[in-house]
């Protein structure tokens, strides 16, 4: 018995290696590509470290590539979506749990059905849209659109999570004199505050990495979110190699950062429902 433990413990760790490997060696190869000159980069010495380590790369994509602009840009388009997502998804999930109504259930499965849709079927009617609209190329034409796609899974985490929250909480402070927001402002949202960081890590690494719907609905230089200004420094810089390598890795960085930070918060708020329940 105790044989097969220790088996099973070296499988264990052999398949957790395997796993670490592959997914750590891209981030260190791109990081290593960044530090390259071209010669190096084309010569297919994957592994070698730098001869010569080239700041100047990071430099380029700093400057050059408008980094700050698109990545501020980022910021606000990505912050703005979380902001409504988490309030939008919150005040739905709260309505099909709490509320005894007759649609509550197709409500819930209109949201499921959103989770099946592609976004690419979207881009033409959302574009006949906002062009009526007269909101295309600006940033509310993306946002509204990934407020949108990042709602039926917020919905699906956060109604979970709020059906095994005892329904007593509610009704001691209903007979103490609060209303519906004080209750959902005051006592749910606070409860609810592990699912919800699920959500936000979630939203914030696919909104931040999305770049079908910026450049189908953004054309000016000025409004560019970060994968897509990516897009306009690969064609200003085709022959610099290392510093398309460093602009990727800045933009990866702010993901990277904040995934390793809050990266236990996503099984909490995953399994947090199923616990209490």
């Amino acid at each position: 018995m105790k044989d097969f433990r220790s088996l099973r413990r070296a499988g264990a760790w052999v398949v957790m290696s395997i796993l670490a490997v592959t997914q750590l060696y891209p981030l260190v190869w791109l990081l290593l590509y960044s530090f390259k000159t071209n010669s190096e980069i084309t010569s297919g010495q994957f592994f070698a470290l730098p001869k010569e380590w080239v700041w100047q790369n990071y430099s380029d994509a700093f400057t050059s590539g408008n980094y700050l602009k698109y990545i501020g840009n980022s910021i606000f388009v990505t912050g703005v979506t979380l902001v409504l997502t988490i309030v939008f998804s919150g005040m739905v999930s709260y309505a099909i749990t709490r509320f005894k109504w007759r649609y509550g259930n197709l409500v819930m499965l209109v949201f499921m059905i959103g989770i099946m849709i592609p976004i690419q079927s979207t881009l033409l009617p959302l574009m006949v849209i906002f062009k009526n609209m007269d909101i295309l190329n600006t940033h509310a034409s993306i946002i509204i659109p990934y407020v949108a796609f990042s709602l039926p899974i917020a919905v699906f985490i956060l109604s979970g999570f709020m059906r095994s929250i005892p329904t007593e909480i509610e009704e001691s402070a209903m007979i103490d004199g609060a209303n519906i927001y004080r209750i959902f402002f005051g006592i749910i949202l606070p409860i609810i505050v592990p699912p919800i960081m699920t959500v936000t890590i979630l939203t914030f690494i696919s909104i931040w990495n999305e770049y079908i719907i910026a450049a189908t609905f953004l054309s000016s230089d000025s409004l560019k979110t970060l994968p897509f200004g990516l897009n306009s420094f690969v064609g200003q810089y085709t022959a610099n190699y290392g510093a398309i390598g460093a602009f990727l890795v800045l933009g990866a960085l702010p993901v990277v950062i904040v995934y390793f930070i809050l990266s236990d918060k996503i099984t909490k708020g995953m399994v947090a429902g199923a616990v209490k329940g």
